[in-house]
């Protein structure tokens, strides 16, 4: 039985009721919703675009400040304590915790949404810098954000054993009593509703691919939209089954993904027959994006020429903001034992990194045939702007194209339970005032959020929202978030030194 003294129900249900609400209107209303969407966005990633720019860098600075001070020796739990997970189970959780299927779809297209941006033009040819973008906007700043508010959970779970698993309670040290009071509760309903917010974007963004190779693969003629629902449907129910089997499911079907995620980025690396170019591509484009690093992520665009970072790189922060109200507080949760030096150094070494594989290897695969001139995928972008039609020719390259089409319809399923997962769990943490260390939430709770999660994606879905007003969802929570994750670190920094004192 549930003890509803220990349920926050105004946590718990004010957000069921608002994003239900807010799904109807996205049914009933598309027109108008998404023209209320596409004037909001234009304030927050216009307007307001280099405040998130500013914290992006700001983060990634403070990670490696943190990483590499004497803060970086403290272990998150007792001083001699042992991680609880192998660096590979860790590793495969916490890769997997954070990006869902989208690192599939961006992986295998975002190149082609470069190359025909103007933008490139202006830098050079589409060879030097359509690549460059997806690991920069994939790889150190966006993970600085997980790994620095992780070992601020972490601390705060682990080292000071805190009852409350909320942003309110990481604020603690700077509201003091408020965290208890209105201030807390606006930053933990801001939060849940971030959250679903950016559950909201990833299955929007992805969901169509496999509906797509479903089509595809059964040669069927249903309605996109209702195969992509009964896909968002099917996810709930692997992601709330290994949910209600509690860490150990999580972890199993974790490391299934990255088994997963590993064969399909080898296939296409030794089969597919671009192999010399995706590994001198790659290596060259990391080099740029590192020399080019600062550049890249000050750039504004000023003048409004081609609104390049406007419409991609804030929005790309953004979305990782929204992202980090779950997958730092699950990160953090999983790395009892290790040393804020350990979770941030390991966290670029394995989340980057496998995520700069997944961009090398698939994004130059592709790009290797259009150089070539073997098939013309901008071309082909350029004449429908169907980017799910284009990643299915991409994958009918591919040697057995059916098999490795089949492969990446497992993984992408595998991938977003396996998200889902953590950010259904942190969520029924969300609605309980206190949880003992190792209490896990009641399974009634989990499986209401494992529901409620798939509310707004499912409307927005209905809606046919473009995919600039599905980001949209994300810029808008994200920019309370931002003053939030900030509030976390400076809390986070005074609190390490009172430890420390």
């Amino acid at each position: 039985m549930i003890n509803h003294h220990k349920i926050d129900w105004v946590i718990t249900l004010l957000p069921m009721l608002s994003i239900s609400g807010l799904s109807a209107l996205f049914f009933i209303m598309p027109e108008e919703s998404n023209s209320v969407l596409s004037s909001i966005r234009f304030f927050f990633g216009d307007t307001m675009g280099t405040y998130y720019l500013v914290i992006g860098l700001g983060i990634f600075f403070i990670s490696l400040y943190f990483c590499c001070s004497h803060y970086g020796n403290i272990v998150l739990g007792d001083k001699k304590e042992k991680p609880r997970y192998s660096f590979f189970t860790w590793g495969s959780m916490m890769f997997t915790c954070g990006l869902a299927a989208d690192i599939l779809f961006y992986s295998f297209s975002e190149w082609i949404v470069y190359a025909t941006n103007p933008h490139i033009s202006q830098l050079g040819s589409i060879q030097a810098w359509a690549g460059v973008f997806p690991l920069f906007h994939w790889s150190f700043i966006p993970w600085s954000f997980y790994l620095v508010l992780a070992v601020a959970f972490g601390f705060m779970i682990h080292v000071r054993q805190r009852k409350r698993l909320r942003f309110s309670e990481a604020c603690r040290t700077i509201l003091g009593r408020q965290a208890d009071g209105i201030p807390g509760r606006l930053i933990d309903l801001l939060a849940v509703f971030a959250l679903l917010a950016g559950t909201a974007t990833t299955f929007s963004v992805a969901t169509p691919l496999i509906s797509i190779i479903i089509q595809n693969l059964l040669v069927i003629s249903l309605d996109r939209n209702i195969i992509t629902i009964a896909i968002i449907f099917l996810t709930c129910a692997i992601y709330t089954y290994s949910l209600l089997h509690g860490f150990k499911g999580i972890s199993i079907l974790a490391k299934l993904c990255i088994y997963m995620f590993g064969g399909l980025v080898a296939f296409v690396l030794l089969a597919g027959g671009e192999s010399k170019y995706i590994i001198e591509t790659g290596l060259e484009s990391f080099g740029r994006m590192v020399q080019n690093f600062i550049s890249l992520a000050t750039y504004t665009d000023p003048l409004r020429e081609t609104n390049f970072p406007q419409d991609l790189t804030i929005y790309y922060w953004a979305y990782w903001m929204v992202w980090c109200v779950a997958a730092p507080f699950f990160i953090g949760n999983i790395s009892r034992g290790r040393t804020i030096r350990q979770v941030i150094a390991g966290g670029y070494f394995f989340g980057v990194g496998a995520t700069l594989i997944s961009f090398i290897v698939l994004e130059n695969y592709s790009m290797g045939l259009q150089t070539t001139g073997t098939i013309d995928f901008i071309a082909q972008y350029a004449a429908h702007g169907d980017i799910y039609a284009i990643i299915i020719a991409m994958l009918h390259t591919l040697p057995l194209a059916n098999l490795a089409t089949l492969w990446v319809l497992a993984t992408m399923i595998l991938f977003y339970a396996t998200s889902f997962d953590s950010i259904a769990y942190t969520a029924s943490c969300y609605s309980y005032k206190k949880i003992e260390s190792g209490e896990a939430p009641h399974k009634a709770i989990q499986l209401l959020w494992c529901i409620l999660l798939i509310l707004l994606p499912t409307a927005l879905v209905f809606s046919d929202s473009s995919m600039s007003n599905i980001q949209t969802v994300s810029i808008i929570a994200a920019f309370p978030i931002g003053i939030i994750m900030l509030m976390i670190i400076w809390s986070f920094w005074k609190d390490v030194n009172k430890y420390l004192s």
